[in-house]
C-alpha cells in the first residue's frame, strides 16, 4: 500500500514489506518503486531474504510531488529524502539498494550519513559515476518534445519511451534530468567506509564498467551482469542473487 510522508517539504511516497534489518531500495531515473522493484521480483526475493523493504518514490517520480525547479533535483537534495524515510520508519541504521540514478543517490546518501548506512548496493552505475555520463541534452530535448513521433535522437528516444511507459511527468523529468546527474570524485568514494556491491550488466555502455569504481571504494566490490545491457539488467536473477548474497555477509542481523 503506498503512503506518503513529509520530506524536506515535499510528499513522498513509499510503501513498505516484510520484517527485519531495513533496506531502502532507491529506482532509477523516470522509472518508480513498483516498477523498479516489486514488477522485478527485487521486494519478493529480498523479503523472502529476511529484510524489511522500503521502496521510495523519487521526487518527480511516480506518486510524489512532482517538482519543476533543477535545484530540487541535485543527488544531494534527493539523497535526503532517502534518509528521512530511514528517519521516518524510525530505524536506525539501513542498507540501501539503488539503480542507475538510484545508485547515485545512494552515494550521496552513504556520505551524508555515513553511521545510518550499513552498506549499499550501486546497481547499473558503475565508473561513469565519477566520469560522467553522456547525451543529458539530448534526454531533455526528448522529454520535452511534443510527442514521441517528434523525437529522433537515438539517445534520448528510449528515454522518452520509457517515461511514457511508466506515465511519468515529462515536465518534472526534465527538470530532473537537468540536474540529477552530479559526479562524485574518487576522493568522496575514497571516504565511503561501508561494504559497497557494484553491480553493473556487461553490455551497459550507459553506467560504465563495474570494476574501476569498486576500486575506488575501501571496501567495494563488484559484479558483471553477464548479457545485459541499462535497461535489462534491472530485473537479472543474477544480479539479485549476487546482491542477496552480499547483503547477507555484510547486513543481515545487523540492528535496526
Amino acid at each position: 500500500m503506498i503512503q506518503f510522508f513529509s520530506s524536506e517539504g515535499y510528499s513522498i511516497a513509499y510503501e513498505s514489506f516484510g520484517e527485519g534489518p531495513l533496506l531502502v531500495l532507491i529506482h532509477g531515473f523516470a522509472s518508480n518503486g513498483r516498477v523498479n522493484w516489486v514488477e522485478t521480483g527485487w521486494v519478493e526475493a529480498l523479503v523472502a531474504a529476511g529484510y524489511a523493504v522500503a521502496t521510495i518514490d523519487n521526487r518527480g517520480h511516480g506518486e510524489s510531488e512532482k517538482i519543476y525547479d533543477p535545484r530540487a533535483y541535485a543527488p544531494g537534495e534527493m539523497a535526503l529524502d532517502t534518509l528521512n524515510l530511514i528517519g521516518h520508519l524510525r530505524a536506525t541504521r539501513a542498507t540501501l539498494v539503488g539503480y542507475s540514478m538510484g545508485a547515485r543517490i545512494a552515494a550521496f546518501a552513504a556520505l551524508k550519513a555515513p553511521e545510518t548506512i550499513a552498506a549499499a548496493v550501486f546497481g547499473g552505475l558503475g565508473i561513469r559515476m565519477v566520469d560522467g555520463m553522456a547525451d543529458t541534452g539530448a534526454i531533455v530535448e526528448a522529454l520535452k518534445a511534443p510527442s514521441l513521433e517528434a523525437v529522433k535522437d537515438p539517445a534520448g528516444r528510449p528515454y522518452r519511451i520509457f517515461a511514457e511507459h511508466t506515465k511519468s511527468d515529462l515536465k518534472a523529468l526534465a527538470a530532473c534530468m537537468r540536474s540529477s546527474r552530479q559526479n562524485l570524485t574518487a576522493e568522496q568514494l575514497g571516504r565511503l567506509d561501508m561494504p559497497v556491491l557494484v553491480a553493473v550488466g556487461s553490455d551497459d555502455m550507459i553506467g560504465g564498467a563495474a570494476e574501476p569504481l569498486a576500486r575506488l571504494i575501501p571496501q567495494g566490490e563488484f559484479f558483471v551482469i553477464e548479457g545485459r545491457d541499462h535497461m535489462r539488467s534491472t530485473g537479472d536473477p543474477a544480479f539479485k542473487t549476487a546482491a542477496v548474497e552480499f547483503l547477507g555477509r555484510h547486513f543481515l542481523g545487523t540492528n535496526r
